[in-house]
């Protein structure tokens, strides 16, 4: 009897050792076998494990992602930036003034240096422009028809399919987890809603990213929300916990990000209590990818990635890491 129970032990501690290999090999096939891998299993396993030190309710399993840079390509721009630019282009025509005006003149010559040169202003007058003056559902079925019509400009493929297959398998293992996934973006939050759920299985209500100031109208019996050229939110930096904390009501468990950008998000996440997760992926593949970060004017990596490892963060080599970029 005695033998039995030993086997038995040993049977169970063995099925507990291999599990995360079983795991790694089944659900994130395009994670190469390393480090990353490995911690990402091991935290997963570590809190959904009943019983275990480390469990954690499936109510309270939310994890973050940033977008730009995370889930799907930013260089050469931002993919929000060129939905601007082409706007401004088809309005064009409309507004002769724009040729003597900036940043609107920077944007018609294909000038992008003079465009951020305009600072946040132009930014501002930008957004103005080409998300608002129009009701809400306006705006969604331009975002949407855009999208699914607009190309990257170096690979000519559309930008749905710029996407990280690594992160997409990450997100469908945590949701597979009962883990809560989460958008959390700089990006316009009326401009990822449209799509978020068939790209990357995450539906509207589940994404937080900055917003332009609305009202609701009711001209001749037909209620609307009008948006205004107004910021009203900027999901970025410091203002990303608050847009959790705002819009989830939650702390996460799990952070993912890219850029310093995303850095309060992870330092807010993983300094709560219980065993926590913090990952930032290192776009250093210049041949499948871009290679970038300390001196990019998109998705700058400056701090985190000093940082970053003492404070327990998973730095995530794309080169390195990921034996795939994208689905396809």
């Amino acid at each position: 009897m005695t033998i039995l129970r030993h086997v038995a032990a040993w049977t169970a501690a063995l099925i507990l050792l291999i599990a995360p290999i079983v795991a790694m090999a089944d659900d994130l096939p395009s994670w190469n076998d390393g480090q990353s891998k490995r911690n990402i299993i091991e935290f997963v396993t570590a809190v959904t494990t009943a019983g275990g030190p480390d469990h954690v309710a499936p109510a309270d399993r939310v994890a973050v992602f940033d977008n730009d840079g995370t889930l799907w390509g930013e260089q050469p721009m931002y993919v929000q930036l060129a939905f601007a630019l082409d706007r401004i282009k088809a309005l064009a025509p409309d507004h002769p003034e724009w040729k003597e005006t900036e940043p609107f003149k920077s944007v018609l010559a294909g000038d992008l240096a003079g465009v951020a040169a305009s600072g946040e202003k132009g930014l501002v007058d930008l957004v103005g422009v080409t998300h608002a003056g129009m009701t809400s559902d306006e705006f969604t079925r331009i975002a949407g028809d855009w999208i699914d019509t607009a190309r990257h400009p170096k690979t000519g493929k559309p930008y749905t399919s710029m996407v990280f297959q690594p992160m997409l398998e990450l997100i469908a293992y945590l949701k597979a987890n009962e883990f809560k996934v989460f958008i959390v973006s700089g990006g316009g939050i009326e401009f990822m809603r449209p799509w978020t759920e068939r790209i990357y299985g995450i539906p509207a209500e589940n994404v937080v990213g900055s917003s332009i100031k609305s009202r609701y109208d009711d001209k001749d019996g037909k209620p609307s929300i009008v948006r205004l050229p107004e910021v009203d939110f900027i999901d970025d930096g410091p203002g990303k916990p608050i847009g959790i904390y705002g819009h989830i009501g939650r702390r996460p468990i799990a952070a993912f990000g890219n850029s310093d950008g995303d850095f309060q998000m992870l330092e807010w996440t993983t300094s709560g209590p219980g065993r926590t997760f913090g990952l930032i992926v290192h776009h250093d593949d210049a041949e499948r990818e871009y290679a970038y970060d300390r001196n990019s004017h998109f998705g700058k990596l400056d701090r985190g990635l000093a940082e970053g490892p003492k404070r327990g963060w998973n730095i995530v080599s794309m080169k390195n890491d990921w034996n795939k970029v994208y689905p396809h």
